[in-house]
């Protein structure tokens, strides 16, 4: 099996509220659970809290579907991690302070995911798009970039996975 695939918090919650709710594509959730029982997608912990905030229909379907094993913790990925905060402080004459702020909030997924990422070799699924010009929010393509993690949609992964729904 090759490097599994790295879930953003937004591949579910796009799925869940628009893309594939459960209602009406539980085929996407079958293989969702599938593909995590495989060790072909991963996310980290950050991620599991941001999904967890919520107490909805996803939250339960997150605590009652995914290996516990899926959640990487992110201890491992600290010192790229660092390598990311200096990068995006270079950049402080692009991005807004709040921006930067916001983006490297301890809480926040999307910096660990790029340092996860770049300390794995995993390829993120996301839904953010890349916005180089953005001065108020720094988009996880745009960080990820510079180090040489790839960032992709759920579409993307499928075919690179060959799944059907």
């Amino acid at each position: 099996m090759g490097i599994p695939f790295l879930l953003d918090t937004n591949f579910f919650i796009e799925a869940y509220r628009v893309s594939y709710p459960f209602d009406v594509v539980p085929s996407f959730w079958i293989k969702v659970k599938e593909l995590a029982e495989q060790g072909k997608i991963i996310s980290i912990d950050k991620v599991k809290k941001e999904l967890l905030q919520n107490k909805d229909e996803l939250s339960d379907w997150i605590i009652d579907n995914l290996p516990e094993v899926f959640f990487k913790d992110t201890s491992s990925v600290v010192p790229n991690y660092a390598k990311l905060t200096g990068w995006v402080y270079s950049k402080s004459g692009q991005y807004s302070q709040p921006a930067i702020s916001e983006f490297l909030d301890a809480d926040e997924a999307d910096a660990w995911l790029i340092a996860y990422g770049m300390t794995y070799g995993n390829q993120i699924v996301t839904h953010e798009t890349s916005n180089p010009n953005s001065r108020k929010r720094v988009m996880l393509p745009d960080a990820a970039n510079p180090f040489d993690v790839t960032c992709i949609k759920t579409i993307d992964l499928f075919r690179a996975l060959a799944v059907k729904i």
